[in-house]
């Protein structure tokens, strides 16, 4: 393998926090259902100077034919580019106390090589734990609470959370990998999955993106801020409402879910797994995949809500 540390270049003066740092690490490019990822991202960077502290080379990570940065043509000219930039900055949350944060777009090559070249860093900033944040796609109304699938490197990272499946089989990314590679070598990795409805996985879903960063906060001791999100996730549920009073049939899809949902949630209070009717380990992996071809067949927008995908 290829020198890992040829791609990423570390700036002068940066040091290790003798305490230990966590890394919240949001690759976009995988699934990020409800923009979840995306919007805790600006929610954690809005009105806070980021100071970065290490930057990938990217030309030698994305493939510019899949994603293609913008460039601004001016009536005669091309006047400005915006290149595709992965990073990690340190920021603070509402107490002062500093953290860390990956992200940008996620590797199309060198999953390997990127990874080890994390774990280096893991090692160089004295990283204590390092949480993966994303939204993924499920047949689950809005009008519940928002579920949350937690994993970790140690069981220990997680108590608390119950499990929504024995085993399941979807596409891989990079922050996936990540995690795994980072537990064979015995450091704390823990991810949150956030539970947006299908129907909204195209949508922003500000709700979602709360719900992340609450739960990062609880994981790491950290105070995030969630006033924003909270303001629009407001906003975002009166316009859905309207939406669905004036549909009749996505009123009732809703309530289709509302009773597969709650069916589900008894099942769990009563200490099964909960299952019951919902949607399985493959059928999850599917909704992945379809999110996918989704965002393939149109990156710059798709079908509103309640319309047929």
């Amino acid at each position: 393998m290829l020198d890992p540390a040829e791609l990423y270049r570390v700036e002068e003066g940066v040091s290790a926090d003798p305490d230990g740092s966590v890394l919240l690490v949001v690759l976009d490019g995988f699934v990020d259902a409800g923009n979840a990822g995306r919007l805790a991202v600006e929610a954690l960077r809005e009105g806070r100077d980021a100071r970065t502290l290490v930057s990938f080379d990217t030309d030698q990570l994305v493939d510019y034919r899949s994603r293609r940065p913008p460039l601004t043509f001016d009536t005669d000219h091309w006047a400005a580019y915006e290149p595709p930039v992965l990073d990690v900055v340190a920021l603070t949350d509402s107490a002062e106390s500093q953290f860390l944060l990956l992200a940008g777009p996620e590797p199309d090559t060198q999953w390997e090589r990127f990874i080890a070249a994390v774990g280096q860093l893991v090692e160089r900033l004295n990283v204590r734990l390092v949480v993966t944040l994303q939204g993924i796609p499920m047949a689950v109304p809005h009008t519940r609470p928002i579920g949350v699938t937690a994993h970790a490197t140690r069981k220990e990272l997680i108590e608390g959370h119950e499990p929504w499946f024995a085993e399941a089989q979807v596409p891989g990314s990079a922050s996936g990998l990540l995690e795994y590679r980072l537990g064979e070598a015995g450091k704390d990795v823990v991810g949150f999955a956030v539970h947006v409805p299908h129907y909204l996985a195209r949508a922003e879903y500000p709700h979602a993106a709360r719900t992340l960063l609450d739960h990062t906060a609880v994981a790491t001791g950290l105070y995030l801020p969630t006033e924003g999100l909270t303001t629009a996730a407001e906003r975002t549920d009166a316009e859905i409402a309207e939406q669905v009073a004036g549909s009749a049939e996505v009123a009732e899809v809703v309530r289709a879910l509302e009773k597969q949902y709650d069916s589900v949630a008894a099942g769990r209070a009563a200490g099964g797994l909960g299952t019951g009717d919902l949607p399985s380990a493959d059928e999850l992996a599917a909704e992945v995949e379809r999110f996918l071809a989704d965002q393939e067949d149109d990156k710059n927008g798709g079908p509103g809500f309640g319309e047929e995908r």
